[in-house]
């Protein structure tokens, strides 16, 4: 069974860092892409970053630019998302994904449960 095990969200305030984990089992994804959406309330589902798992190409929302960090530890099945100087509009639900591409992302059936981001000001 696959699953993607988000941790590492929490409460920090406005100009702080947090750092996402998100671990991979049940199955390799050499070929993936692996990501990072998020979700406010009342909101869609938004893109934040990815990563090619076999290359280490990044892949960053021009929101995000500049202040996250997408990284990789290929030997173990994690992907991180290093997140610095917050804002209050950061503040969502993460997503761990991964998908065969960029633009199919958001049809892979590979999410994680999410992970609680919240940014006071």
């Amino acid at each position: 069974q696959v699953q993607l095990v988000e941790s590492g969200g929490g409460l920090v305030q406005a100009g702080g860092s947090l750092r996402l984990s998100c671990a991979a089992s049940g199955r390799t994804f050499n070929s993936y892409f692996m990501g990072w959406f998020r979700q406010a309330p009342g909101k869609e589902r938004e893109f934040v970053a990815a990563i090619s798992w076999s290359g280490g190409s990044t892949y960053y929302a021009d929101s995000v630019k500049g202040r996250f960090t997408i990284s990789s530890v290929n030997t173990k099945n994690t992907i991180y998302l290093q997140m610095n100087s917050l804002k209050p509009e950061d503040t969502a639900v993460y997503y761990c994904n991964a998908g065969a591409s960029i633009p199919t992302m958001t049809l892979s059936a590979y999410w994680g449960q999410g992970t609680q981001v919240t940014v006071s000001s």
